[in-house]
């Protein structure tokens, strides 16, 4: 079969690959019919080279068509289609019961003191092949699936396997009360949903984000939109009676804007071995936090700030003195994908479309140019937002 494979930093190719085959009687394999590049896609592009072999099979937003299930898969058949949650969980552990499918305890990639297995997503989260490709192997299949009807397109319902549940996740985790103010910091793929989640939700939505194609977007569905500028924080803060936002999601993470020494160490680190690198990174790896520190300026006192933005360092340095004086809260993590569902799918079926599902992609694209449309979105040139592919049949 055809897939996107990492093979360096910033280089991925489209190879031949072996088919997926049923290693487990609870494996399922599919046949993907859409599957996108996110915004964490960009992290194996730039910065996790030590973390990755070459010809591993990226990707961890897939849907498709189920074409064999294991002898043990009850709950699926051949032909069923399925959105794949990005995260592969169990289903029945300590962690899954109590709705942090992130943290599975039977999918943990305890080598490395990583939560749930991840496809498509480095050593750290299992190095399971992604769905970037014409066909997934799908571990316990029995859970990791969320079956969807046949009328309506792929777009509706292809974002269920990780950023329309992470955008939710973080704004709930933002814990704004009903009529408050919800700010979010960047308006890439979670960024944009996190707003209108908010929007939706009744929340007066401030968003921040330097690329004006994406405060345009956001615009359309009723967020107040502005500029990364050195005084952004004190204008925001301004324009909520001085004490700043009741919640703010940051969505995005270690490779934010500015920090431009630290990108320089994190450029450095991907030149060495990858043994001395992994060390590095696990130990002493530093994130681009400006972000962060732009979100505990902007929240309130009492207020929360909700990382959906990935972070990797084990050496950050975050103002302890400021959290402390203003008695925040922090929340952050995986997306606990099939912990939402049920809240969501009804959502992306409504014909309303009240979360702007089927305004969000930019670029559609058969699998043979996602090498080029990865550059493009790292770039964020052509005004790229979001890129589904379309594997060839």
């Amino acid at each position: 079969m055809k897939a996107l494979t990492w093979q360096g930093t910033r280089n991925v190719s489209v190879e031949d690959v072996p088919d997926p085959e049923i290693l487990e009687p609870t494996d399922a394999i599919v046949k993907i019919t859409s599957t996108a590049i996110c915004g964490s896609d960009l992290h194996l592009y730039e910065l996790f080279g030590p973390f990755i072999d070459k010809g591993d099979v990226l990707g961890h937003e897939p849907m498709g068509v189920v074409v064999e299930v294991g002898s043990a898969v009850a709950n699926l058949a051949v032909g069923d289609r399925i959105v794949v949650p990005f995260n592969i969980s169990c289903g029945h552990c300590f962690m899954c019961r109590r709705g942090l499918q992130s943290q599975c305890e039977t999918t943990q990639v305890r080598e490395y003191g990583s939560g749930a297995a991840l496809f498509g997503y480095t050593k750290l989260y299992g190095q399971v092949p992604g769905g970037q490709a014409e066909y997934l192997r799908v571990p316990l299949a029995d859970y990791n699936h969320i079956r969807v009807g046949d009328d309506l397109p792929d777009d509706r319902y292809l974002f269920l396997s990780d950023i329309v549940p992470t955008a939710w996740q973080g704004v709930q985790y933002a814990n704004v009360p009903e009529g408050g103010t919800l700010a979010v910091m960047g308006l890439g793929p979670v960024g944009q949903f996190a707003a209108r989640i908010g929007v939706h939700l009744g929340y007066r939505v401030l968003a921040i984000e330097p690329e004006s194609e994406r405060r345009a977007m956001a615009e359309r569905h009723g967020i107040l939109t502005y500029d990364l500028t050195d005084t952004v924080v004190d204008e925001l803060v301004d324009l909520t009676e001085g004490r700043g936002a009741d919640g703010v999601v940051d969505a995005v993470g270690m490779e934010a804007h500015g920090n431009g020494g630290i990108k320089l160490a994190q450029n450095a680190v991907g030149l060495l071995p990858d043994a001395l690198a992994r060390k590095l990174m696990d130990k002493a790896g530093l994130d681009r936090l400006a972000a962060v520190y732009a979100s505990i300026d902007l929240v309130r006192r009492g207020g929360t700030v909700s990382l959906s933005g990935v972070y990797a360092g084990e050496a950050d340095v975050l103002p302890m003195k400021t959290m402390f004086d203003k008695q925040l809260n922090l929340r952050m993590g995986q997306c606990n994908v099939k912990r939402w569902i049920d809240d969501l799918l009804p959502l992306v079926e409504d014909p309303a479309d009240p979360l702007g599902v089927m305004n969000l992609v930019t670029h559609h694209a058969p699998l043979e140019d996602a090498p080029g449309l990865y550059e493009t979105f790292q770039k964020k040139e052509d005004g790229c937002i979001k890129v589904v592919l379309r594997p060839a049949s």
